[in-house]
C-alpha cells in the first residue's frame, strides 16, 4: 500500500509518448503495434498455441511493463481471432509507474485499429492509490488482465505460492512472458536477479520468452532462469531480439536442508500449502447455499466451463442475510498498511467494476455518502486525505454544504461521496448471476450431510436425496459450522433489523445513499430502506418495535432533516443474519483437515518460527466462501474470483498475502501459535 509514482511523459511531434523519468519510448517510432505483433506474439507461437487450446483451457501471459497496454490490446485482439470461444486468456503484467487515464487514452487513440477495445480498457482501468493487484474481466470473463501496481520482481514474488525455497515452485505457471518494459541501459533496476528468480519458479517445461532487448543483462538472466535462448532477427532497425524456452527441471530440494533446530527459520511456515491440492479435470461443482457469496460463485466458475449446482434449502434464492430489498455497495477506508485495509480497498474497487454494466438491471448508482457523524470518523477522513486526494474518481471529500446538495437535503457533517457506488437489490443481482446455461439450481435441498466418497463429494438432503460432484463450496453464511468438517470456524452471528419506511412520512427527497450511525437509501417503490441493528449473538427472528425505534434514532439524530414522521407500531421491516470472523476479514479457500494441520504444526506452540518443512493438510475438492459480514455487496465479487482462480488452477487477483490473510486454517494456526490448541 506504499505510494506509487504515475509515469510522466513528454509528448514528441508525433504524438507519441516518452517516459521523462527513464528517456526512453514506449514503443518502436517505425510501428509500435507491429513491433509488438512482431516480438511478443510471433516469437511466442501465439497463433499457433492458441489455435491448438482445448475448450474451456486457460492460457496465461506474463508481462513486465504494462506502458499503455498496446502489448495487452493486441494479444487481446489475436486472442478472439485465433483460440476457441470458451477459453480464457489471463494476462498478468506489472507496472511501476501506471499511465494515467488521460495519458492511456491520448497513447492508445494512435491505433485506430484496436479502438473498440481500447474503449473497453480506459473504461475500466483503475484508480491507482498504493501498491496492489487490480483484477479486470472482458467478455464475460473471457479476457482477464491483472495489473499489479509495483516494481517487477516484487509484483511478481506476489504471485508465488509462497517465498519458503522449497515451495516457490509449486504455484500457478506462466505459459508466455512478454519482457517488455524500457531498455536495460535506461532501466537496469528492472532486470534484476530477483526478477529472473521469479520468473523461473513461475515457468514451467514449455514456457516461451520473447524480448526486445538483446543485451547481455537479459540473456543472462534467463539462462539463469533455466531458459535457452535463441537470438533472432529485431523489428525494423533493429538487428537483434531473443527469444528463449523453458526446459529446465525444478530445482530438487531436501527438506531437511531447511530445518531450523533451536533457532528461527528465516523463511515462512508454509502451512498455506496445500499438500492435497489437485487439478480437477471433470469441472463439476456443488454450492450450498443461495446468496451473494453463493452465486457469485456459482457466476465465476460458469464463466470458467464448469458446471454447478446451488442447493437451495428455501423455494427462492437470497431469502437469508442477502434478501432485503436494498444493500449498499460499502467498504470501509483505512490509512492503515494492514490486510484489511488493502482487502477493503481491492474489494471495493473490483466490484465496482463488476457492477458498473449492471446497475440498471440490479439497483441505482446514485452514490454513496458516508458523513464524519462522530469524531472519530472525522479525524478517520482526515487520515485518509493524505493516501485518496488524487483518486476523485474513486472517493471524494466533501464539505457539510457540498454533502447536502449531494444527498438533497440539509446535512451539518462533512463526508466521503463515492460517485460510482450505490444500492443494490440483492435479489434481483442473485437472479441475474444464475443466468447462465453452467448453472443451475436446486430448490427445496436442505444438505444435512456432506461426505466424501471415492474422491466425490456428495450432499444428503434432509429428504434422502443426494448430489455429487469433485468439488464443494460451503456458501451457507452462519449454517456453515452445523457442518462437523467446519464447526471449528469461530464464525460470529449478528442480528440485524432494518426498517421499512413509507416515501410519504417526510418531505424530503433523497437523492443518493447515505451513511452514518446506521444507513438510509432513497426510496424504492414508495418505500426507504434503513437500518440495520447490530447485536451480537441475539437468534430472535421476530421483527421488535424496538430495533424499529433504534432506526429511526439514529436517522432523527444524524439525519434530523428528513424530519420523520412514523409509528413504529406500524412499520415493516426484515430480520436477517450476518456471519463474520474475529479478524473481520472473510474465509475464502479450501477447508483445513484440523488435526493433522494440529499435528503436523504442533511446534508453533512454542516458537512461530519454527523451522517447518511440512505442507498444510486441506480436504482435496472442498472450499468455503463466507463471513462477509455486512459487506457482502463489496466483498463477494472478488472472493467468488479468488476461489474461482484457486479451484481452476489460475493466476489468483489479490497478493498471495491478502490470499493466506482469508486462509481458512488461518485460525487453526493462530490458536497453535497462542497455544489454544
Amino acid at each position: 500500500m506504499s505510494d506509487i509514482t504515475s509515469a510522466q511523459l513528454n509528448w514528441d511531434d508525433e504524438g507519441q509518448p516518452l517516459s521523462s523519468i527513464f528517456g526512453d519510448v514506449y514503443f518502436s517510432k517505425a510501428n509500435g503495434l507491429a513491433e509488438t505483433r512482431h516480438v511478443f506474439l510471433q516469437h511466442n507461437q501465439l497463433a499457433e498455441r492458441w489455435a491448438a487450446l482445448a475448450e474451456s483451457n486457460h492460457f496465461t501471459i506474463a508481462e513486465t511493463g504494462f506502458g499503455s497496454g498496446l502489448n495487452f490490446l493486441a494479444a487481446w485482439e489475436l486472442w478472439l481471432k485465433t483460440a476457441p470461444q470458451s477459453a480464457q486468456l489471463h494476462f498478468v503484467s506489472v507496472e511501476k509507474f501506471p499511465l494515467n487515464k488521460a495519458d492511456l487514452t491520448r497513447a492508445l487513440a494512435l491505433w485506430p485499429e484496436l479502438n473498440l477495445l481500447a474503449e473497453e480498457l480506459i473504461s475500466a482501468y483503475p484508480v491507482f492509490v498504493g501498491t496492489g493487484f487490480h483484477r479486470l474481466s472482458f467478455m464475460g470473463g473471457r479476457i482477464k488482465l491483472t495489473l499489479i501496481i509495483d516494481d517487477a520482481a516484487q509484483g511478481f514474488s506476489k504471485l508465488l505460492a509462497t517465498t519458503h525455497p522449497l515451495y516457490a515452485n509449486s504455484g500457478i505457471k506462466v505459459d508466455a512472458w512478454f519482457l517488455d518494459g524500457f531498455a536495460p541501459s535506461k532501466n537496469p533496476q528492472m532486470w534484476s536477479n530477483e526478477l529472473f528468480a521469479c520468473i523461473r519458479n513461475l515457468s514451467s517445461t514449455g514456457t516461451t520468452a520473447a524480448t526486445f532487448s538483446a543485451a547481455a543483462i537479459v540473456k543472462n538472466g534467463l539462462k539463469s532462469a533455466g531458459f535457452s535462448i535463441q537470438k533472432v532477427a529485431g523489428f525494423g532497425r533493429k538487428r537483434e531480439m531473443v527469444k528463449a524456452l523453458f526446459a529446465d527441471e525444478p530445482l530438487a530440494l531436501d527438506p531437511n536442508d531447511f530445518t531450523y533446530r533451536g533457532s528461527f527459520s528465516p523463511y515462512p511456515v508454509p502451512w498455506t500449502i496445500d499438500k492435497n491440492n489437485r487439478r480437477f479435470t471433470e469441472k463439476r461443482a456443488l454450492i450450498i447455499g443461495g446468496g451473494l457469496a453463493a452465486c457469485h460463485t456459482a457466476r465465476a466458475l460458469a464463466e470458467r466451463g464448469w458446471t454447478v449446482n446451488i442447493l437451495e434449502r428455501h423455494t427462492a434464492l437470497a431469502q437469508e442475510g442477502s434478501g432485503n430489498p436494498q444493500g449498499v455497495l460499502y467498504a470501509k477506508l483505512s490509512p492503515m498498511n494492514e490486510a484489511q485495509a488493502a482487502f477493503n480497498l481491492a474489494s471495493l474497487q473490483y466490484a465496482l467494476n463488476f457492477y458498473r454494466p449492471l446497475w440498471e438491471t440490479v439497483g441505482n448508482n446514485c452514490g454513496v455518502l458516508q458523513l464524519a457523524y462522530k469524531n472519530s470518523e472525522a479525524e478517520l477522513h482526515n487520515q485518509l486525505h493524505h493516501k485518496f486526494a488524487q483518486a476523485n474518481e474513486l472517493v471524494q471529500f466533501v464539505s457539510a454544504e457540498q454533502a447536502s446538495e449531494l444527498a438533497g437535503i440539509s446535512l451539518t457533517q462533512s463526508g466521503l461521496f463515492f460517485p460510482q457506488a450505490g444500492w443494490i437489490d440483492p435479489r434481483k443481482l442473485c437472479a441475474y448471476l444464475i443466468d447462465h446455461p453452467n448453472i443451475q439450481v436446486t430448490y427445496d435441498f436442505e444438505v444435512t450431510q456432506l461426505t466424501n466418497h471415492q474422491g466425490l463429494w456428495q450432499a444428503s438432503s434432509n429428504k434422502g436425496d443426494l448430489k455429487q460432484a469433485p468439488v464443494a463450496i460451503i456458501a451457507s453464511a452462519k449454517d456453515t459450522v452445523n457442518f462437523d468438517i467446519a464447526n471449528h470456524l469461530p464464525i460470529k452471528v449478528i442480528r440485524g433489523q432494518v426498517t421499512y419506511l413509507p416515501a410519504n412520512s417526510t418531505d424530503a427527497s433523497l437523492k443518493t445513499v447515505v451513511c452514518a450511525e446506521g444507513y438510509i437509501s432513497p426510496a424504492q417503490d414508495g418505500i426507504f430502506c434503513t437500518g440495520a441493528t447490530f447485536n451480537l449473538k441475539d437468534p430472535e427472528t421476530a421483527l421488535r418495535t424496538s430495533d424499529h425505534q433504534t432506526n429511526l434514532d439514529n436517522l432523527r439524530e444524524h439525519l434530523p432533516s428528513l424530519a420523520i414522521n412514523a409509528d413504529t407500531n406500524h412499520l415493516e421491516g426484515r430480520v436477517a443474519f450476518r456471519c463474520s470472523l474475529p479478524d473481520y476479514l472473510p474465509l475464502v479457500g479450501a477447508l483445513p483437515k484440523v488435526d493433522e494441520m494440529v499435528e503436523d504444526f504442533a511446534p508453533l506452540r512454542k516458537n512461530a518460527r519454527a523451522g517447518i518443512t511440512a505442507g498444510g493438510s486441506y480436504w482435496p475438492g472442498l472450499y468455503i466462501n463466507t463471513g462477509h459480514g455486512a459487506r457482502g455487496l463489496a466483498y463477494t465479487p472478488l472472493c467468488a474470483e479468488l476461489l474461482a482462480a484457486q479451484i481452476n488452477q489460475e493466476p489468483i487477483p489479490m497478493p498471495r498475502e491478502l490470499v493466506n490473510a482469508l486462509n481458512p486454517a488461518r485460525f487453526v494456526i493462530r490458536d497453535l501459535t497462542r497455544s489454544k490448541r
